[in-house]
């Protein structure tokens, strides 16, 4: 008996070795085929400073991408510890978009409603803290020639194919590009960095910088918006589709099908599931809007609340510098809220700014910019001051905890300051089902935190939710189901309390952007069905902090890992 145990115990050790040894060896080939992504370069980083754009070049992309995805099919994952999984799946789902991005030639329409590759061009204008800084920005400048040509060929491509941007979108896109054409080059944008130059150069460096600045922008700068002006208002404008929807493109149903596929990092959803999911939603949402405003004992309709909402003086600033403080002081009530919540905070700090006049017409309400680990800028939080009439205060809690912390910043920076046992392409990821899921929870979220102090607060909360309900519905009406543009306005002015203007440049974004807006409300959805989960599982033994590490330890994950580390994290609890 005793011998049979012993050999017992040896064949288990022999199992236990072989099964060790096999890990080793895909966790070997893992490592490897993660190393030969990321250092993976397929372009002179010094011959095209702001990156290279043609044809040919998103092709061999595509086809390393390829070659990549299937050398990943042949290692077996399944001894491999959890980090190296989630690194193998999240490898394949970033191969997979890379092969899809040539596939359905998205390179074709570098445009947004609200941005475009010209409009790109502004997030290169940083302060200069070095003179290292000052050439390489020189650099850039001097690269903007190169790049604008590069795009113009691939958009005039686009109109051939009849894959380009409706018309519809562009109301005021002219500012863009107009803003940037000055007379004078001291009045450019892009000169503003040279006007506070590091005071470690010396004389004849500056001088040296000036002159090269005045020539730069004089010669290459101002005369390239003067040809993208050019081009958008004699050959864009004039030839681009009519059509709304993505569906009604060339391949149309099968890219946006694909883009749903994207957005949700998920295959479940069809464009018929996401619209059914939006409609529940909306109801949902409504039916808790309507119980406050019952409370308020406000004597009207829904509708007549929304418009008492819009036009009210209460609800709005009256100088940007005013919206501006009101914001600081909830981020800060929001940061000291975090050690409650979190086992883990960021290092890198975050600023509160306004966004920058030359974009801020075509934004909605703001924005996350983030940095990454070794910049020594610090994160920002951009709050939009431009047509203040549009920005409504009773929706600045939600904004501010969704953008700053607990949302964009707090996530964000995690991610960026992950162990060095999470590979550098996994740091530099993002997902929206994910990035965006979160920052929509985070809204949720903080009314336990005590963010919302008034019941228009409160409401200003489900305003935002309902904006990412409707999401689901106009998003999937305009690409599946042949939606005019009249039906999403009149379908987001019915059910959400954003102002007209927001509503107008809302809709234009999803028109441009297919997919992407499905994003917000999915992801949040996951989140809080998991939490509800846990909560309802684990019942006294529920821990915030450790449900919320769970969600954030691993960095950007798609909503299948996030769901499989939930209910192992329950499994090991119970």
């Amino acid at each position: 008996m005793n011998l049979l145990k012993t050999i017992s115990f040896i064949f288990v050790l022999f199992l236990f070795g072989i099964l060790n040894a096999n890990s080793q060896t895909a966790e070997m080939a893992l490592d490897s085929l993660i190393k030969k992504y990321e250092q993976h370069d397929g372009y002179d980083r010094n011959a095209y400073p702001l990156g290279l754009f043609t044809k040919d070049y998103v092709k061999v992309e595509a086809e390393f991408a390829q070659k990549v995805l299937n050398d990943l099919s042949e290692i077996n994952t399944t001894a491999l510890p959890e980090t190296e999984k989630i690194s193998a799946k999240l490898l394949a789902f970033v191969l997979q978009d890379k092969i899809d991005y040539y596939k359905f030639e998205q390179y074709l329409n570098p445009l947004l409603s609200d941005t475009g590759f010209h409009t790109n061009l502004t997030y290169q204008v940083r302060p200069l803290t070095n003179y290292g800084q000052v050439k390489d920005y020189l650099a850039i400048l001097n690269a903007i020639p190169q790049f604008v040509s590069q795009n113009l060929i691939n958009l005039r491509e686009g109109l051939e194919k009849g894959v380009s941007q409706p018309l519809v979108i562009f109301k005021g896109y002219e500012s863009t590009y107009n803003d940037h054409i000055e007379a004078n080059f001291e009045d450019s944008y892009y000169y503003s960095p040279f006007k506070n130059l590091p005071t470690t150069l010396t004389k004849a460096q500056k001088d040296s910088v000036l002159t090269a600045a005045k020539l730069t922008i004089e010669t290459k700068v101002t005369p390239e918006f003067k040809r993208i002006k050019n081009f958008f208002e004699t050959e864009y404008f004039p030839k681009t589709r009519t059509t709304l929807g993505v569906s009604e493109t060339p391949n149309g149903k099968e890219f946006y099908q694909n883009r749903i596929n994207f957005y949700t990092t998920s295959t479940q959803y069809t464009a018929d599931d996401i619209h059914q999911i939006g409609l529940k939603e909306v109801a949902r949402i409504k039916s808790e809007m309507e119980h406050i405003i019952k409370d308020l004992q406000f004597k009207g309709s829904f509708a007549d609340f929304f418009q008492f909402l819009r036009t009210d003086k209460q609800f709005y600033a009256e100088t940007p510098e005013q919206l501006l403080m009101i914001a600081r002081d909830m981020a800060k009530r929001a940061d000291a809220q975090l050690p409650r919540y979190f086992k883990t905070l960021p290092r890198k700090p975050y600023g509160v700014a306004a966004v920058p006049d030359a974009i801020a017409p075509k934004y909605t309400t703001g924005r996350y910019i983030g940095t990454s680990k070794e910049s020594t800028e610090p994160g920002y939080y951009w709050v939009n001051t431009y047509n203040l009439p549009s920005r409504t205060l009773y929706t600045l809690p939600a904004l501010t905890v969704h953008e700053a912390v607990p949302g964009h910043h707090l996530q964000n920076s995690l991610n960026n300051e992950l162990g060095d046992s999470i590979p550098g392409f996994r740091k530099n990821l993002y997902l929206s089902a994910y990035g965006e899921g979160w920052g929509l929870y985070c809204e949720f979220l903080a009314d336990d935190m005590g963010m919302y102090t008034t019941p228009y607060e409160q409401f200003g909360k489900l305003t935002y939710e309902m904006w990412r309900a409707c999401r689901l519905v106009v998003d999937t009406g305009i690409h599946a189901k042949g939606w005019t543009r009249e039906q999403v306005v009149d379908y987001m002015s019915s059910n959400t309390a954003l102002s007209l203007h927001e509503i107008n440049t809302e809709t234009d974004r999803y028109i441009s952007w297919p997919g992407q807006a499905l994003s917000y409300k999915i992801g949040e959805l996951k989140i809080r069905e998991l939490r509800q989960k846990a909560e309802k599982e684990l019942g006294s033994e529920f821990d915030i902090r450790e449900f919320h590490e769970i969600i954030l330890e691993q960095g950007t994950v798609t909503l299948a890992i996030m769901e499989e580390r939930v209910n192992n994290y329950i499994q090991q609890k119970k």
